[in-house]
């Protein structure tokens, strides 16, 4: 659901000072969080979410918590913890009283990062802009960034037997599927089955039955490459262009997990 509508307290509390009493007001986080239009900020960012649901957090307390994260490089982690001991940041984020722990969950600065996309990128650029031109961002600020990457995709995998196998089997044949070299037959579909009923023997520690797929592997790589092998035979174009992966192939066939010396891991 659209996050709740922003209201600042005006009420008075006998045993609490308001952050306005205690703080100063020409603090470069006063006079930014007086310059950006929180109201805006919060009508563009409606379109995100849906009208029904449970209430998301605040758009102030958010967006004022990334912007705190990118003006002075913290993480999420930090960010937070600072959050809950600087005044100047809990104002900024549109408290009216000291707070003595972090009011919303951690993990919502991730959910709106991903809510958002591209939109919290044009919302950050324009703030910091804004942050720039008041003072309250110098270019030394600027000098280092700290990037996030916790829970960003990464382009790696573990890299087990299994999968290195896998891997030659389905190289060799899409190789040699684009080379024109008639194959007696690829093993890939034969491999993906053996591959997965590896991993899951090697889960449930059943040993025994995951070395006899890496072997089944094993042999139809090595099969493969005989018969890639024989098909071009004589022919010095097709030698060298598979002479990488072959070579590559022989090594992962060969190779074992617990050996010394250089070892092919993709």
């Amino acid at each position: 659901m659209r996050p709740r509508k922003h209201e600042t307290d005006r009420s008075e509390d006998l045993f609490r000072a308001r952050l306005d009493q205690i703080i100063n007001m020409r603090h470069e986080l006063v006079l930014l969080a007086q310059r950006i239009d929180w109201d805006w900020i919060d009508a563009k960012l409606s379109e995100a979410f849906s009208a029904r649901g449970r209430p998301a957090t605040e758009t102030r307390f958010m967006i004022g918590l990334l912007l705190l994260k990118q003006i002075y490089g913290l993480s999420d982690e930090a960010v937070c913890e600072r959050w809950v001991n600087d005044p100047y940041f809990q104002y900024f984020t549109g408290e009216s009283f000291f707070q003595h722990r972090l009011v919303h969950e951690r993990s919502s600065l991730t959910h709106w990062r991903q809510r958002l996309g591209e939109r919290l990128e044009i919302l950050l650029a324009e703030s910091l802009r804004v942050a720039h031109d008041s003072g309250a961002l110098k270019k030394s600020d600027l000098a280092r960034i700290t990037v996030e990457t916790t829970v960003q995709p990464k382009n790696v995998t573990h890299p087990t037997d299994a999968k290195l196998l896998l891997t030659a089997i389905t190289k060799l044949a899409e190789q040699a599927r684009e080379l024109g070299v008639p194959l007696r037959q690829s093993y890939v579909r034969v491999a993906k089955r053996a591959a997965v009923r590896a991993g899951r023997y090697a889960h449930a520690k059943q040993f025994n039955r995951r070395n006899r797929m890496l072997k089944f592997l094993r042999t139809r790589l090595g099969r493969l490459r005989r018969d890639i092998q024989r098909k071009i035979k004589g022919d010095r174009t097709l030698e060298a262009a598979f002479a990488p992966a072959l070579a590559k192939s022989a090594q992962i066939r060969l190779q074992r997990q617990n050996q010394r010396g250089r070892k092919l891991y993709s």
